[in-house]
């Protein structure tokens, strides 16, 4: 009888733990979404940015491109990468809504998510040195600020920062969720 008792209550509790974890896959899946679109958003918006000023006479201008400082060149590649590899992960993400048992696969997405957590960490904390120059400047070394001048370019690749560093709340509660997901076995 008490084995009995012990199986009754053994898969009673399994059936809610199945429904809380494809819960945190279908989760999963819409914060990958949500990536994808912050990720993209600010690879185009910075990739997208340039402002041209006349100086003096309309001959002589001057112009400002995301290309001119290699940083914000791999902020755009990094954000690039990253939306490239969250678009990859999505059918794993379907799976693991399918399938919430799965481990294997679950792990080595969990891997790969930290990496590309790194690599948008790495581009975004870079990308985000150089606006504060551009907004504040530094007198020591004589950088002056050029937002004052460029202000569409500036707000522009200002924008592209929060949406980058919006990816990057993503990707940490992704692998939160990830980790929940694997400690429920």
């Amino acid at each position: 009888m008490k084995a009995g008792a012990a199986l009754d209550v053994g898969g009673a509790s399994k059936m809610p733990t199945t429904g809380i974890s494809r819960g945190v896959s279908a989760l999963g899946f819409i914060l990958r979404v949500l990536a994808f679109i912050c990720t993209l958003g600010s690879a185009i918006a910075m990739g997208t940015t340039n402002e041209t000023l006349p100086f003096f006479t309309r001959f002589i201008r001057f112009r400002a491109e995301y290309d001119d400082l290699p940083t914000f060149t791999f902020f755009v590649a990094a954000n690039g990468v990253v939306s490239g590899y969250l678009i990859l992960s999505l059918p794993f993400s379907i799976f693991h809504i399918m399938r919430s048992a799965a481990q294997n696969s679950r792990i080595v997405l969990v891997i790969f998510d930290t990496i590309m957590l790194a690599l948008l960490t790495a581009g975004a904390s870079a990308s985000a040195a150089i606006v504060y120059l551009a907004h504040k400047g530094n007198t020591k070394t004589n950088w002056f600020a050029i937002c004052q001048q460029f202000n569409s370019f500036c707000k522009r690749i200002s924008g592209s920062l929060i949406g980058s560093f919006g990816g990057i709340l993503l990707f940490i509660l992704i692998i939160l969720l990830a980790a929940i997901a694997l400690s429920r076995r």
